[in-house]
């Protein structure tokens, strides 16, 4: 996805998620570079909607981290998307949980 946004950090407190039942969250970690890039997501699924974050800098008590965060998934598998048409792999949410991703160093492999 090529949108970006210049926003602002995110304080400790600031971010309520949705836990419990069949509802869960998603953290997808990523580096400084990606700051203000949405990332975009969707269950696993053939033609399920995407939804997408914007990557925001973190101020959390353990110090500061960029990070894209989901706060009220339906539980199932997820694929992270690197760009419109190529994966950047796949994540299982739980109801009740939070899942974490690592955004990839570098672009995976395409597989048309």
């Amino acid at each position: 996805m090529s949108h970006h946004h210049d926003l602002g950090p995110s304080e400790v407190g600031s971010v309520v998620l949705d836990l419990g039942g069949d509802r869960g969250a998603l953290i997808i970690h990523t580096g400084r570079d990606l700051h203000g890039r949405e990332i975009e997501i969707s269950r696993a699924d053939l033609d399920s909607p995407r939804t997408h974050s914007a990557v925001r800098e973190r101020h959390v008590l353990d110090g500061v981290f960029h990070s894209a965060v989901y706060p009220d998934l339906e539980a199932g598998v997820y694929t992270v998307w690197w760009d419109e048409n190529t994966s950047a792999g796949a994540i299982s949410v739980t109801g009740g949980c939070i899942a974490e991703f690592v955004w990839p160093a570098s672009s995976p492999a395409r597989v048309d």
